[in-house]
């Protein structure tokens, strides 16, 4: 396993992202990597602040014969998404990722990478680190928390940024310019249950969901692969009807913007029924396995006895629990007219998990380039929970990005692109979140553009970035820089 990550060229960016693998930084834990940015840019002289919520903007003035071009703003967000493999014992608050090349890729042993967005973090610290580039001034944004809720985006103060263009370097497909986003909901469900004890004569197990691929819930939605929280309510479902199960637990997903890749609930089943419902997992097993045979090679699903339970959840309770969860829509709902092959509109079920004190909370990302589409989405929602006792509610709502087909950026880097590398780079807008919605609110002045290497599998343990797009993202960016234009 060849962990030199730093032997590979650009040596502006690789260098760059090794020191910040090393530093933990999952959502909403950015104190070491907002430290080390604040150091960073001091380090090098450059004015450097760290506003009220953590984000790090570090300016750069213009260099000589540049100063009357449009100014620009790099931005990169410094948070990851932490997911591992099952297997894979690491502290995301305390551990360093630990990136390797693999062939033509870079990845990490077990846990996800990190280049969303540490790529996009690396190429700003590069061009900030450079005494030879051309470019105009800079002003390089690193903002906090965008996997869980884009805090950074949404709390950045108006008026304080200066400069006209914003280049996101959070996109994951070299040679592809994106120039809009879907918007997004956050779908919040509140279960409240009562303990009721184990009936005699009832055998508990534990049912789990393992071995799926996860990814990107804006990304990853069209790809089939499996929600490991509709696939074990799926199996809840047919066992309470069919053998008249209770349920004790339930532990499904563990972040909103992640297909969920593991499940786990605790049932009782009645002890005349234990052999029947034994025989279904495996029946159950195979049939999943087969519906996802192109998608999840390595999924497993599973019945172990173990130690009966304390109690279960109330019964009017888990019943509308498990009809609801077994009805929420997930997946794709609509593809874009405009835009063939575009998700328009989908849902990500991302987390259930019932608590001690008595709460089982259920949590959904809905996205959608549709304002109109998404209300649609959030009223299924209503739909489905209003036939139970649940409290519901919707929040961290941000906008999409509209398109601007004359923005001056997207034709200086199409006109770049075609110049150096003898293609015009596709146009496209992106199923996902990025922070561009939420800054163009702020500074609607701004012309804006997102672009980056080649990156797989974010928000899961296969995520990996192409190593040669790396570096064709650096050079595309400095070769940018030289020629954005005056003001």
């Amino acid at each position: 396993m060849n962990k030199d990550i730093t032997a590979l060229e650009p040596k502006e960016i690789w260098v760059n992202f090794a020191a910040i693998t090393a530093i933990p930084r999952p959502s909403k834990k950015e104190e070491k990597i907002i430290s080390y940015m604040k150091k960073f840019g001091e380090d090098l002289g450059l004015e450097t602040i760290v506003d009220k919520v953590g984000n790090v903007i570090i300016r750069k003035p213009a260099t000589p014969g540049m100063e009357d071009k449009m100014g620009v703003i790099l931005q990169g967000h410094l948070d990851i998404v932490p997911q591992k493999n099952r297997d894979k014992e690491h502290d995301f608050e305390n551990d360093p990722i630990e990136a390797f090349i693999d062939g033509d890729w870079v990845t990490a042993n077990g846990t996800t990478l990190g280049a969303d967005n540490g790529m996009g973090v690396a190429a700003a610290m590069g061009v900030l680190q450079s005494k030879d580039l051309k470019h105009p001034a800079i002003e390089a944004l690193f903002t906090i928390d965008e996997e869980t809720g884009m805090t950074g985006a949404f709390n950045l103060e108006p008026n304080f940024l200066k400069g006209d263009i914003l280049i996101n370097m959070d996109s994951e497909d070299e040679g592809e310019l994106y120039v809009g986003c879907a918007g997004g909901t956050n779908s919040n469900i509140q279960f409240k249950y009562t303990k009721e004890n184990v009936p005699e004569n009832f055998t508990a197990y534990k049912i789990s969901i393992l071995g799926l691929r996860g990814g990107h819930s804006g990304l990853d939605i069209a790809s089939g692969k499996g929600n490991a929280i509709k696939i074990i309510f799926r199996q809840i479902f047919e066992a309470r009807k069919n053998f008249g199960i209770k349920l004790a637990d339930i532990d499904g997903g563990n972040m909103r913007n992640a297909i969920p890749r593991e499940a786990f609930a605790t049932i009782v089943v009645p002890n005349n029924n234990t052999e029947a419902f034994e025989k279904s997992i495996v029946i159950y097993e195979d049939a999943i396995k087969k519906e996802f045979s192109e998608v999840e090679s390595t999924l497993t699903i599973s019945a172990e006895k173990v130690e009966t339970p304390c109690c279960v959840i109330d019964k009017k309770t888990q019943n509308q629990l498990i009809n609801a969860i077994y009805a929420t829509p997930n997946g794709v709902v609509r593809f874009s007219d405009s835009m063939p092959g575009l998700v328009e509109t989908s849902t990500n079920l991302s987390i259930v998990k019932s608590e001690k004190n008595g709460e089982i909370n259920v949590i959904a990302l809905i996205r959608s380039s549709v304002d109109s589409a998404k209300t649609d989405v959030e009223n299924m929602f209503e739909g489905v929970y209003g036939l139970t006792d649940a409290k519901l509610w919707f929040n961290g709502q941000y906008p999409g990005w509209k398109p601007n087909m004359n923005s001056v950026i997207l034709k200086t880097m199409q006109d770049v692109y075609n110049a150096n590398y003898g293609k015009i780079p596709e146009i496209k807008a992106i199923h996902a979140g990025l922070e561009c919605g939420l800054l163009g609110g702020i500074y609607p002045n701004w012309d804006m553009i997102s672009f980056g290497p080649t990156i797989r599998y974010p928000h899961s343990p296969d995520e990996k970035v192409k190593i040669d797009t790396v570096n064709i993202f650096w050079d595309f960016l400095v070769k940018t820089l030289e020629n954005i234009p005056a003001k």
